[in-house]
């Protein structure tokens, strides 16, 4: 982020591990304000104590202790955040998790159901508890952590993919109710990285999670890359004045020559480019499906 920006307050759900952690040093490192929460108290605990350490003493670190798919427990930590008098500029919607790992038929549904609550209804409700001071200010910057099971079918992984994918769109109709507030409302799929997450897929085996996705995992984490410092700097500059203009868009950090686009707004807020949509045979050269 240009040091010259505002950079205000800025929140991050699930920011006590891996790429939310990461962000939070970020953002903290650059002299912004920065809360996160967790839904473990130790490991706030933790995050903030270190976080606290490369901060100066002008710059409010806040951590929280709350389930992000509990309606009444982010109501209780904005309750508190709006005692204090806290504005958030920046909300990072980073909280989610994996889910049941196999076919369909042989997960519980309470947990198929449960990373629904997490990764969508999470995402709903940090969004509602931030959305109404924003239009007030008429300014702010909405960012969801999506992933690869936004775009494409993954084997052994419905419920993060299809939680992913409501997500999305939920962002990108949002941008679109909302295109004329000043905020704006995006995703980013930070790609494959050393988290967690690929920890999991990774005991679930191939049997579970598909050959495919299978050796995909094991070897990112056989390789010496990871994406992580990619997607910190698109979450940065989205998170900025550089990327005014841009709304409504689901962007790959790994992929995507994202730092061009303030140069071509136009092509991006009249066309479908980059956003989640039905592909048509006219789309792939075939001229037998369509009218």
């Amino acid at each position: 982020m240009n040091k010259t920006d505002s950079l205000g307050t800025i929140f991050i759900s699930g920011g006590t591990s891996g790429l939310g952690f990461q962000m939070a040093e970020h953002f903290v490192s650059l002299g912004a304000s920065v809360i996160i929460c967790g839904r473990n108290s130790v490991s706030v605990g933790n995050s903030i104590r270190a976080l606290k350490k490369i901060a100066p003493s002008n710059q409010a670190i806040l951590g929280f202790t709350c389930d992000v798919a509990d309606t009444e427990s982010v109501s209780k930590m904005f309750g508190e955040l709006q005692q204090f008098g806290i504005v958030i500029n920046v909300m990072i919607c980073n909280a989610g998790v994996i889910g049941p790992i196999d076919k369909y038929l042989e997960n519980d549904l309470t947990e198929w159901q449960n990373a629904f609550n997490i990764n969508l209804y999470g995402t709903v409700n940090m969004v509602s508890a931030t959305l109404p001071s924003m239009i007030l200010g008429e300014k702010g910057r909405v960012i969801h952590i999506s992933g690869g099971g936004a775009t494409s079918p993954l084997f052994g992984m419905s419920s993060y993919a299809a939680s992913k994918a409501a997500a999305v769109r939920f962002i990108e109709t949002l941008a679109l109710e909302y295109s004329d507030t000043g905020i704006t409302f995006n995703s980013v799929a930070p790609g494959m990285m050393k988290t967690q997450l690929l920890d999991q897929m990774l005991e679930a085996g191939p049997e579970r999670v598909g050959t495919n996705l299978f050796t995909k995992s094991f070897d990112k984490a056989a390789s010496s890359s990871d994406s992580s410092q990619k997607a910190i700097d698109l979450i940065d500059f989205l998170a900025s004045d550089a990327s005014s203009g841009i709304t409504g868009k689901l962007i790959s950090a790994e992929w995507d020559n994202w730092a061009e686009w303030p140069n071509h707004l136009e092509d991006l807020e009249s066309s479908d480019l980059y956003t989640l949509r039905r592909i048509t045979g006219r789309d792939r050269g075939q001229n037998w499906g369509d009218l």
